[in-house]
């Protein structure tokens, strides 16, 4: 027995639940004469909603598919080897279940060497090798192809990617080191760093083409057949493929020092996947492939017992999982059609919703506001966004012309609200204006409509106190940019029945959103966090520590912007009236920062400008700060917020506000953009020892998110 085999058999007895993924060897003739050809199709047994992964028993059976082809190919059968995938499907990488049983380093590396092992015989056949990348491809998938000598790609395949660093690994089963030293460093950083960095984003077939990575590019339909066709030629020798030299002089250095300064900007040092990865892509220059596989296997088995990849794990199973079966929501059969949607409001917030609406659900859309020029511009604007739509052939002219017709505005509630389904208000943020908002709504809307609110703080069963039917009013609480972040954050007021929450549960997955149920708390989730945390910052600049040693001391949490540049982006005067509702709620833990309503009265954005590119203190900001002399070091001042966010976190949870920790790391993850090397932040918290010192107990058991004992 080898030793791959036993290191897979070893690795398969420590992950019994693994979906296995067959290696089906069939032969035939290739057209124009070209000779015996085996095709090696890598299959679960489920359709495309399952894809294809690579566990220890995957490897171990196209090791054996393997085995079969070699003595072939020593024998002079065949004159060639195929490796595609199930239809849509080619592989999306190792099974990420089986990483997160793992307990001990040598297992770890058992899974890295293993991969090398089974992947590299590919590229040491008799014969040359070739990978038909028909359909998705990630991770362990697209590194089966790199060990083969040719490759094509089909024209439909919607996703391509390296995804390891994102999720806290390195692309470790040849990734780092075969892919620069096939379409060189710079191309390589791109793939495996700022692709992976900028949230996952994947390639699609034309990319991967363009990229080199793919040899050739055949259209979806007849993918397999045209690959076959040319693979003949190839054989035959009627096609040669002429791959550009590699420049392994200057330009390398300078494309590892690219992904640095991505990974800097990215991660500010915080995570370490992306750093390896570099270091791997760095030494690969001198085309020892042997060396680079050793080095991955090592970054591969550290950070699998690292916190970061169990964080990133934790993570991607909240946005995929838990995401998608929101805790607490009520009996889906509950909710009602909603066949048309009535918008408050014609402002920019309210014009994006009516935008989402009109995208997600195709039914008629109304806006209202207080005068005709005002519909007129959140028409006007929904009209714009669509002309976007159709000019960057994201929707073609029927589709456009379709979605103008549904969307319309008018002054008079009665007329457009009548025969609504669902209303949702986003006007000023002050009490009483959304209860006479209300007020009118109902008056006006039929009995069973769903009344919802985008307030980001207020309290949606106030809100509800003066209506008749407070039992129809939920909280739908959006983040900006509405179209990006995912978040949905629904409340539930005392009076919400069960058919209207499910309802509103309902509308949020046509909208595509990552919905959360949150009781109906100051502020909810996000806001209450980010406003605690901001909080902190804005109390120790007001006490005398220096606005840039404030801002560095989270640079280590990695988090997409600093506090203040969020500040800016959120609006100062809208942070201010968060703080101050918060304020009045729990007055012995959120202030008021003095300087920050001095921002606010002096009309200022923010706390910056940016005239030489970088973000620089404002001096007119600047001359506005009164500060105290308490000075304190940025490890001092990371210490107060993160204690500050522990001690929150604990009263959210001990109040309700979710159902559990991992729905606070969901918000902060889909509403926040927190990253996924962190898990959002709880485990963060419980890594760093906070939580036991803040609270006594850790938010999350052992081995959720962290190494198991």
């Amino acid at each position: 027995m080898s030793t791959t085999a036993e290191l897979l058999k070893g690795a398969a007895e420590l992950f019994p639940g693994e979906v296995v993924t067959s290696a089906h060897v069939r032969h035939f003739d290739l057209p124009l004469g070209a000779g015996r050809f085996a095709l090696i199709t890598l299959d679960n047994g489920h359709d495309h909603t399952k894809p294809t992964t690579l566990g220890p028993q995957s490897l171990a059976n196209i090791d054996a598919a393997i085995d079969r082809v070699e003595k072939e190919a020593a024998d002079g059968e065949i004159v060639g080897v195929g490796v595609t995938g199930k239809p849509f499907i080619f592989a999306v990488g190792a099974d990420l279940k089986g990483v997160e049983l793992l307990k001990r380093h040598e297992d770890a590396l058992a899974i890295g060497k293993g991969g090398h092992d089974v992947f590299k015989r590919l590229s040491q056949l008799a014969v040359p090798t070739f990978a038909y990348y028909n359909g998705a491809a990630m991770g362990g998938g697209v590194e089966v192809g790199l060990h083969c000598t040719y490759r094509t790609v089909s024209a439909a395949l919607p996703a391509f990617s390296l995804p390891e660093v994102f999720l806290g690994l390195v692309p470790g089963w040849g990734g780092c080191t075969l892919l620069p030293n096939l379409i060189g460093a710079e191309k390589a950083v791109t793939v495996i760093i700022e692709n992976s960095l900028n949230q996952n984003k994947q390639l699609k077939g034309a990319q991967v083409y363009e990229l080199g990575i793919a040899d050739a590019i055949f259209e979806g339909a007849d993918f397999l057949e045209q690959s076959l066709i040319w693979s003949a030629a190839v054989l035959k020798g009627e096609i040669t493929i002429e791959r550009p030299a590699i420049d392994r002089g200057e330009a390398w250095d300078q494309a590892v020092a690219k992904g640095r300064f991505i990974a800097d900007s990215k991660v500010h040092g915080a995570a370490p996947a992306a750093y390896r990865a570099l270091d791997i892509i760095a030494a690969a220059r001198n085309g020892d492939l042997q060396q680079g596989y050793d080095a991955e296997d090592q970054a591969l088995a550290d950070l699998i017992m690292g916190g970061e990849l169990r964080s990133g794990i934790y993570a991607f199973n909240l946005v995929q999982k838990r995401g998608k079966r929101p805790a607490g929501a009520p009996d889906k059969s509950l909710a009602r059609p909603v066949t048309k949607v009535g918008v408050v409001g014609a402002g920019l917030m309210a014009s994006q919703l009516a935008l989402l609406f009109l995208r997600r659900l195709e039914v008629p859309v109304v806006l209202t506001d207080i005068d005709q020029e005002r519909v007129d511009k959140g028409v006007g604007y929904v009209h714009a966004e669509i002309d976007k739509l159709l000019g960057k052939g994201r929707i073609n002219q029927d589709k456009a012309n379709r979605l103008k017709a549904l969307v319309s505005g008018v002054l008079d509630k009665a007329e457009g609200f009548a025969d609504a389904d669902f209303v949702i208000e986003a006007v000023f943020e002050e009490m009483g204006v959304k209860q006479q908002v209300f007020a009118e709504v109902e008056a006006v809307a039929p009995a069973h409509a769903i009344l919802a609110t985008n307030t980001s703080s207020l309290s949606v069963t106030e809100m509800a106190s003066k209506l008749k039917h407070p039992e129809r009013v939920v909280g739908f609480h959006f983040f900006n940019p509405v179209a990006i972040l995912p978040l949905l954050e629904i409340v539930r007021g005392e009076q919400t029945d069960d058919a209207s929450l499910a309802t509103a549960f309902g509308v949020a997955k046509k909208l595509r959103k990552t919905a959360v149920l949150v009781k109906d708390a100051p502020a909810f989730v996000v806001n209450r966090i980010l406003t605690r945390f901001m909080g902190e910052i804005q109390n120790v600049i007001d006490e005398g520590t220096p606005v840039e040693v404030a801002e560095k001391a989270v640079e280590p949490l990695g988090l997409p912007m600093s506090p203040l540049v969020l500040l800016e982006l959120v609006g100062p005067a809208i942070g201010l009236h968060v703080s101050e509702t918060l304020n009045r709620a729990f007055p012995e833990r959120f202030t008021v920062s003095p300087n920050l309503k001095r921002v606010v009265e002096a009309g200022k954005r923010g706390f910056y400008v940016y005239d030489s590119g970088k973000p620089e203190l404002d001096p007119e900001v600047a001359a506005l700060l009164e500060q105290g002399d308490t000075v304190l070091t940025e490890e001092q001042v990371r210490a107060r917020v993160l204690d500050a966010v522990a001690q929150e976190i604990g009263l959210m949870l001990d109040e309700g506000v979710v159902a559990e920790a991992q729905d606070v790391d969901l918000c902060l993850i889909t509403g926040a953009g927190w990253p996924f090397h962190l898990g959002g932040i709880t485990p963060y918290l419980d890594r760093e020892g906070v939580s036991e010192r803040v609270n006594g107990k850790r938010f999350l058991e052992p081995g959720l998110a962290s190494v198991p004992a």
